[in-house]
């Protein structure tokens, strides 16, 4: 047994013991999720407002909701029609969530959707050596994506729990393809011949690599740098339009540009081969350096969006499942569409990744001739000229809009919460409620999410931080009159009951996925969006100004993501043994919201809480 964290949705599940079984587990051999009965999602829903709303609002909303769940009424018809789709589909709500939270979304995908894991500095500043690691990376990628196909990646299980492992095959040539009304998902890794090439994109120029062999095998770590070196030889021009830039679009807009694009056969050969790759290698020129702080903050945004047009936001395609960025610099991370892939996978390939790079290179290179690397050529006629502008002013105006703030909190990790018999995810839940209310002066909607990878198909349920139990601990905490023991003994009950809320969340007894579920039951029966809702109590509480996520991994990298909604803020953090990596992020343009101020707070609060676990002498 090991301890390993699994993470979900770019964000975290439990952390618990997780046991890794030789053979592969395949979705068959776990359970289906449970929709869960109906009166306790409505009366989890009421206790989740009863912090958010006044008293006045609460009975109105009260009213709505139980004319909803009232026996044979509304509700209990779309129970039912849920419970039958429950036993007729592998997943009564996955495909669902999957087309409304990604697939429908009009956002552009860098800042609003993919998440980025930026990781610790390589030891190096120099485009050589820039070379050798992207070599290594590739190797180790294949050697997972090899662990795959023969059946010997470890099954995981949490809590002596198997968990669902399909979604690994679907990491590797996999691309979101847009559309007009919705975009989809394309799998290109199922069909017969399945690809062998991956795109290297560096200076906004594409390229087509083969990482196998004739005979199939796969390409040693010296084959692939060699193939890199005559890449770099082939793309010194810094003047080529920036074709990725168009997939940082609207989604919509994108749509309409792609079916200009895809008029031309040239074009529609280069966009189908960076679709069907197996995954993307983004070839960085340098960050700027400031300061070692900001350095930080400006490694995680390269990552998450390029750093601008003028930096290497060219070097993306954002549609794609997996795209790995390497720094000439040292940085390097990765970024990832969440359609397809949702943390757990994710969290699995980098450990993977981390440990191949500490091994030497297992396979001299055999001494045949390679294949020039494919050069990928666009057609740009006057038209896909102005769409590629037009995305440039977009996207600069959305990355100068984003503040991002990466810290490293280095009082305490989470060793702390566990001496003092905390879940150091809830502890950290509850400082961060703290934090925004003493920022805000109000609790606010917030969620985390964990992984329902423990049922067949499974993908995420959302956590709900406010309580009644923290706003009672946020409301005391800067209270005076309140003893030291009384604001202990209510911190201790806002953790116990967020953790409780996370076992209920890991059963398959979350809330939100099962109203979510209701709603959209409705829209396809062809009825009326039932007014529970249409009640404004369900907009306030479905607008997260608060969006959190724990990074999965056991190194110190930082998860970095943008606000749901203009007027929030998106919290990623990574306990480490004793120290904690943070990244806060919001929307210059709105003037409520500071992603610098709310940093500086939760600082303090952390400070504060230690000092009200363990007194200062």
């Amino acid at each position: 047994m090991i301890l390993r964290k699994l993470q979900s949705g770019g964000c975290r599940t439990w952390l618990s013991r997780v046991s890794l079984r030789p053979e592969v587990c395949f979705f068959s051999s776990v359970p289906p999720q449970p929709v869960p009965p109906l009166a306790q999602t409505l009366q989890g829903y009421l206790r989740a407002l009863e912090p958010l709303l006044p008293p006045e609002e609460l009975t109105h909303t009260r009213r709505i909701v139980q004319e909803f769940g009232r026996p044979g009424g509304l509700g209990s018809k779309l129970q039912e029609a849920l419970e039958r789709r429950a036993r007729l589909s592998k997943n009564w709500i996955s495909d669902r969530w999957v087309q409304w939270a990604y697939l429908e979304s009009r956002q552009p995908l860098p800042v609003h959707s993919n998440p980025a894991i930026s990781l610790p500095r390589r030891d190096y500043n120099d485009w050589r050596s820039q070379l050798v690691f992207a070599s290594k990376l590739i190797a180790a990628v294949l050697d997972f994506k090899a662990k795959i196909n023969t059946g010997q990646l470890p099954a995981e299980s949490m809590r002596g729990m198997p968990l669902c492992m399909e979604l690994y095959p679907l990491l590797f040539s996999s691309c979101r393809i847009p559309g007009p009304k919705h975009d989809y998902i394309a799998h290109y890794g199922r069909s017969r011949r399945s690809p062998t090439h991956i795109t290297v994109v560096r200076n906004y120029q594409f390229f087509q690599l083969d990482v196998y062999n004739s005979d199939g095998s796969r390409m040693t770590e010296s084959q692939i740098h060699a193939q890199l070196l005559r890449i770099r030889s082939q793309s010194w021009k810094t003047d080529k339009e920036p074709m990725g830039i168009l997939t940082s679009e609207h989604r919509h807009t994108w749509g309409a540009a792609y079916n200009r694009l895809l008029r031309d056969k040239l074009n529609q050969e280069s966009v189908r081969l960076i679709e069907t790759g197996l995954f993307s290698l983004c070839l960085d020129s340098p960050v700027m350096r400031i300061s070692d702080e900001k350095y930080a903050s400006r490694k995680a945004a390269q990552v998450l969006h390029g750093g601008g047009t003028f930096s290497n936001s060219g070097n993306r395609w954002f549609d794609k499942t997996l795209q790995f960025v390497v720094g000439e610099d040292g940085s390097w991370g990765l970024l990832y569409e969440q359609a397809t892939a949702e943390g757990p996978p994710i969290a699995t390939l980098l450990h993977h990744i981390l440990e191949y790079c500490e091994k030497p290179d297992p396979k001299r290179a055999p001494l045949v001739p390679l294949p020039m690397p494919k050069k990928l050529y666009f057609h740009i006629d006057r038209e896909i000229k102005r769409d590629i502008e037009h995305a440039k002013q977009n996207l600069d105006i959305l990355i100068n809009d984003l503040d991002v703030h990466v810290f490293n909190f280095k009082r305490f990790g989470k060793e702390l919460p566990k001496q003092h018999k905390l879940s150091p995810n809830s502890f950290i839940q509850v400082a961060l409620q703290l934090t925004y209310y003493r920022v805000h002066n109000e609790v606010c909607p917030t969620f985390d999410i964990a992984s329902q990878r423990m049922f067949r198909g499974g993908r995420t349920e959302f956590i709900r931080s406010p309580t009644n139990q923290a706003l009672k601990f946020v409301l005391a905490f800067d209270d005076p009159t309140v003893s030291r023991e009384a604001k202990l003994e209510l911190f201790r009950e806002s953790v116990d009951a967020y953790t409780a809320l996370t076992k209920q969340a890991l059963k398959g007894h979350g809330i939100d996925r099962h109203l979510l579920g209701l709603k959209l039951q409705a829209i396809e029966e062809g009825l009326s969006i039932p007014k529970v809702f249409m009640d404004t109590a369900y907009g306030l509480a479905t607008h997260w100004k608060l969006r959190t996520g724990q990074v999965p991994a056991n190194t110190d990298s930082v998860m970095c993501f943008g606000p749901l909604v203009p007027d929030g803020y998106a919290v990623c953090y990574n306990p480490q043994a004793d120290h904690v990596h943070f990244s806060v992020t919001a929307f210059n343009c709105c003037e409520e919201t500071n992603a610098e101020t709310l940093a500086r707070t939760l600082k303090e609060t952390l400070c504060e809480l230690q000092d009200l676990l363990q007194p200062p002498v």
